[in-house]
C-alpha cells in the first residue's frame, strides 16, 4: 500500500470576485483560535454533509463530529424499549443474554427544482431492522441489519431524488451480515456485510438507508479514557458496495466508474487523540483505478464552562493508478482544508476554507465528501475551485426549548475550471436553512428535521439555476432488546 505522496506545487490563482478581506478574515480566526489553543488545553464542529446527516446539531464545538473521528469507532446501541423480555434472558448464556435488536423507522420527503422545470420529488418510508448477538465464548459474535425504503408519494416523472430505486421503485435489501472476532481486548476482526465510517469510505446515510461494504478488516483500540492517549486503528480489503439506493453489491472499481474489471479497495488508518488534540490519516488504494490518501488534525478547547474553540485542518491526494481504468489517463489532484469554529453558551460561529489542485475534479464514490465546505447541495470540489463558508447553528436550551436547534450558512465558490480545458467554469453559491426538534422523555428517539437549500451561479451563466431544494425528515430509533 502506498504512502502519502507530495502535493502538487502549482495552485491557481483567483479567478473570481471572492474580497481579499474576507480571505484575509478566514485565515485570521483560524490563526488566532490556533494561537489560544497552543496555550490552553477536549472531545468530538460539524461541516461535512454526510456527518449532519448522522448526527444532530451540537450546542457546542466539544459535541462536533469530525471525519477521522469517526472512523474505526464501534457502534452505539440505543437502550432496549422491552426491559421486560431482556429479564426473561438474564440466566442465559451470554450469546442469547446480551443480544441487541433495534428498528430504526425513517420517512423523508425530498423536492429539488430548478429554472429548466427539472423537478426531482419523492416521498418514501421504509428504515433498519438491526440484529446482533451477544459475545459466544467471549471472542465470537453475529450480526445482521436489513434495510427497507417504499414509496408513498413518487411521481414517475419527478425520479432522481435517491430516496427509492430508479423508476421510483421500492426495494428492500440485507445490507449487513456479519461476524466478528475479539482476538484480545478491543481488537477486532470483522466478516463480510459490514458498515464502515472513515472519510472516503463511510455510510453517507444522507436519504433513506446508507452505504454497507462487503470485505474484511480488522479494527483496534487503546486507551483515549478519562483524557488518557487514545489510539484506534484500521486495515482491511472492501471488496464491494451497496450504494444508498440499492439492493444490489457491486465491485468497488464499478461504483467507482470502471465497470470493465473487478477491483477493491485496501484500506489502512489510524486517529490518535489527547485531550483536545487529534490526528489522523486513511489510505485507499484500488490497483488500476485510484489511491486516495486523507490526513486530518484538530484541536480543541473549552476555554470556559460556556467558551470553546476549535482549530481544524485537512488534506487529501487523489491520483490513478496501474492501468489508469478510471479516466484512461493519468491523473493527480489534492485539496486541503482548514476550519475554525467559536462556541458560546449554547451558539457555534464556524469559519471553513477549502483549495482544490487543478489537475482534477475530487471524487468519493463510496462515500460522502469529507472536505469542510461540503454542504447540503453542492460539495465544491470542483478543479481548481476554492471555497469559503460561514455558519451559524444555535440551541434554544436558553429558552427552555433544549430539544430545538437550528442552523443556516453560506458557501461560495470560485476559481473552478474545466480540467479537461483549463477554461473557467461559474462560480456557484449556497445558501442552507436547517431545523431540528428531538423530543425527550416518552418520544425520546425521534429526531424532526426540516431543511432548505438554495443554489445560485454567477458569472452569467444560469442554465439549471437557481436551484431549490426542500427536505423533511422523520427518523425514530426504537432500541428493542
Amino acid at each position: 500500500m502506498a504512502f502519502f505522496t507530495p502535493a502538487e506545487e502549482a495552485s491557481r490563482r483567483m479567478k473570481g470576485r471572492m474580497p481579499w478581506s474576507l480571505v484575509a478574515t478566514v485565515f485570521f480566526v483560524g490563526l488566532v483560535a490556533f494561537l489560544v489553543l497552543l496555550l490552553c488545553g477536549n472531545p468530538p464542529l460539524m461541516a461535512q454533509e454526510y456527518l449532519s446527516n448522522e448526527e444532530p446539531t451540537p450546542s457546542s464545538v466539544d459535541r462536533v463530529a469530525m471525519p477521522m473521528e469517526k472512523s474505526f469507532k464501534e457502534k452505539f446501541w440505543r437502550p432496549g424499549f422491552l426491559p421486560w423480555l431482556k429479564e426473561k434472558l438474564k440466566d442465559t448464556p451470554a450469546f442469547f443474554r446480551d443480544t441487541k435488536l433495534d428498528f430504526k423507522f425513517r420517512s423523508y420527503y425530498m423536492d429539488a427544482h430548478n429554472t429548466a422545470d427539472q423537478t426531482n420529488e419523492a416521498w418514501a418510508i421504509g428504515g433498519a431492522l438491526s440484529y446482533e448477538s451477544g459475545w459466544f465464548l467471549d471472542h465470537f459474535q453475529l450480526g445482521a441489519v436489513g434495510y427497507t425504503s417504499q414509496p408513498v408519494y413518487a411521481p414517475e416523472t419527478r425520479d432522481g431524488t435517491k430516496l427509492l430505486q430508479e423508476g421510483q421503485e421500492g426495494y428492500t435489501v440485507l445490507g449487513q451480515l456479519y461476524g466478528k472476532v475479539r482476538l484480545v481486548g478491543d481488537n477486532f476482526l470483522n466478516l463480510y456485510r459490514y458498515e464502515y465510517n472513515t472519510p472516503y469510505l463511510n455510510p453517507n446515510d444522507s436519504r433513506m438507508t446508507p452505504n454497507t461494504f462487503e470485505g474484511y478488516s480488522f479494527t483496534g483500540a487503546y486507551g483515549g479514557k478519562e483524557e488518557t492517549v487514545g489510539l484506534r486503528y484500521g486495515i482491511g480489503y472492501i471488496d464491494k458496495i451497496k450504494l444508498r439506493n440499492s439492493e444490489k453489491f457491486i465491485s468497488m472499481s464499478e461504483a467507482a466508474g470502471a465497470p470493465q474489471v473487478n477491483r477493491g479497495v485496501s484500506v489502512a488508518g489510524a486517529n490518535f487523540s489527547y485531550r483536545g488534540f487529534n490526528l489522523g490519516a486513511v489510505e485507499y488504494y484500488s490497483q488500476d483505478i485510484i489511491n486516495i490518501a486523507y490526513a486530518e488534525s484538530r484541536y480543541l478547547v473549552n476555554v470556559t464552562d460556556n467558551l470553546g474553540l476549535l482549530f481544524a485542518a485537512q488534506f487529501t491526494d487523489q491520483r490513478s493508478t496501474g492501468s489508469e481504468l478510471l479516466t484512461g489517463s493519468s491523473f493527480q489532484t489534492t485539496q486541503y482544508g482548514f476550519m475554525s469554529g467559536v462556541s458560546y453558551r449554547y451558539g457555534i460561529l464556524t469559519f471553513a476554507y477549502t483549495n482544490n489542485g487543478t489537475g482534477a475534479n475530487l471524487v468519493n464514490p463510496w462515500s460522502g465528501y469529507p472536505g469542510y465546505t461540503s454542504v447540503m447541495v453542492e460539495s465544491f470540489k470542483r478543479a481548481g475551485e476554492q471555497a469559503f463558508m460561514v455558519k451559524a447553528s444555535y440551541n434554544f436550551a436558553r429558552f427552555g426549548l433544549d430539544t430545538i436547534a437550528a442552523y443556516a450558512l453560506w458557501t461560495h465558490g470560485w476559481g473552478a475550471i474545466d480540467p479537461a480545458t483549463g477554461s473557467p467554469v461559474p462560480q456557484q453559491d449556497e445558501y442552507d436553512f436547517d431545523l431540528q426538534w428531538r423530543p425527550k422523555g416518552l418520544l425520546e428517539g425521534l429526531w424532526f428535521r426540516a431543511r432548505y437549500a438554495h443554489v445560485s451561479s454567477r458569472d452569467g451563466n444560469t442554465a439549471g439555476f437557481p436551484i431549490n431544494e426542500i427536505r423533511f425528515i422523520v427518523n425514530y430509533d426504537f432500541g428493542l432488546l
